[in-house]
């Protein structure tokens, strides 16, 4: 993908829902469909439960879009990969994120005061 195209996958997905983003990060290393979902579990402790038709959809998207590669393994289980163009995306929400942390840390003191309901 070229520099246009890179920077229209940033803008259609930057920010990111939660969903693409626990999918994309679960693919730090190549897995399975049930191991995306199994992942996204435990890094989430329970909180984000994906169901099937959630996680293929949001695959064959991100497949789409180029975010990410399709192979077979030995086993015939499909196997997903992230691109280039994938690294660049979460690379880029990550930093977006670091800099809402940081914000909240710096500014969001003052809603925790007795004031607040």
């Amino acid at each position: 993908m070229d520099i246009l195209d890179t920077e229209k996958v940033l803008k259609k997905y930057v920010p990111m829902t939660e969903t693409a983003f626990y999918i994309l990060l679960s693919l730090a290393e190549p897995r399975h469909g049930y191991g995306i979902v199994k992942h996204v579990e435990e890094i989430s402790n329970s909180r984000i439960r994906l169901g099937s038709g959630t996680v293929y959809g949001t695959l064959t998207k991100m497949q789409k879009d180029g975010i990410i590669t399709v192979f077979s393994d030995e086993e015939r289980k499909t196997v997903y990969e992230v691109t280039e163009i994938g690294h660049k995306l979460i690379t880029a929400e990550i930093d977006r994120l670091k800099e809402l942390y940081q914000n909240a840390l710096k500014y969001g003191e003052g809603f925790y005061d007795n004031k607040s309901i």
